[in-house]
């Protein structure tokens, strides 16, 4: 093997094992709380060590990104490329209870067995999925394809009359608040609701991630898609979901949605 050929075969081996390895891409804002007609930035990036931004997300990848504010959604259409993160820029010209969202273009990867187990540890993989895979015959391949879905929310000035907080925003695979995103605190519960396509979405495993708790745990939701999780401290909270499953599609075999939300506990 010439020393070219070298570098290649570890340039792709190690953007593999990244594209798992940092599967978690979210949408944080750079404050919680935005003044009437002040610049609120967001930042979307992929990582492994929330909440410290990890690698920027390309513009020629987002496919969906927007903001809905008193129930009238809009673009966010000004971004900007930094190091860590693409950053959005904003404004809110009336109080209310932001939601932001945004979603990614569909990618494909393919996984070496080894990571494949990586992979069903980091997202909890379900026991069917994980006998899907090691019942599979012939040569094994995951050739998968995966799309991303990152959503948070911003308070704008006095916002208590604002509940479209509570509203789906449509996404293939969405995690949705049943209190109130802006005024939680540290030690007080926070419960959500999984919706698959609209629907509730039971049985399914989401997980919570926050600064000393890196590794994150998980819950399953109920019948109604409902889980609930307790904040122990102040600061940011990554709540995160992957829908994987078998893909009917020619030459592929796996096919997934990720979801995150990111919230905050004062």
């Amino acid at each position: 093997m010439t020393r070219r050929t070298f570098c290649l075969v570890f340039a792709l081996t190690l953007f593999t094992t990244i594209a798992v390895s940092a599967h978690d891409t979210w949408l944080a804002p750079r404050t919680f709380n935005a003044a009437l007609k002040a610049k609120a930035y967001l930042d979307l990036t992929s990582g492994m060590a929330f909440p410290s931004l990890g690698t920027s997300i390309r513009p020629d990848r987002i496919d969906v990104a927007r903001v809905r504010l008193n129930g009238k959604p809009d673009d966010l259409t000004s971004h900007s490329s930094l190091r860590h993160s693409l950053a959005f820029l904003t404004q809110f010209n009336e109080p209310g209870i932001a939601t932001c969202w945004v979603e990614l273009k569909p990618r494909q990867l393919e996984l070496t067995p080894k990571l494949v187990e990586e992979y069903f540890a980091e997202i909890d993989a379900t026991k069917e999925v994980r006998d899907e895979w090691n019942n599979m015959k012939g040569q094994k391949r995951w050739r998968e394809i995966y799309v991303k879905h990152a959503k948070t929310f911003i308070a704008v000035g006095d916002n208590g009359k604002d509940n479209s907080w509570s509203e789906p925003v449509g996404m293939a695979l969405e995690i949705v608040p049943l209190n109130n995103p802006t005024t939680l605190k540290a030690g007080q519960p926070f419960s959500l609701r999984v919706l698959k396509d609209g629907q509730p979405y039971p049985n399914f495993r989401v997980g919570i991630v926050f600064v000393g708790n890196s590794k994150g745990e998980f819950r399953t939701t109920d019948s109604e898609g409902r889980a609930d999780f307790q904040l122990p401290r102040p600061g940011k909270y990554l709540l995160r979901g992957t829908n994987l499953r078998r893909s009917t599609k020619p030459d592929l075999e796996w096919e997934s949605d990720f979801t995150t939300l990111v919230i905050q506990a004062r």
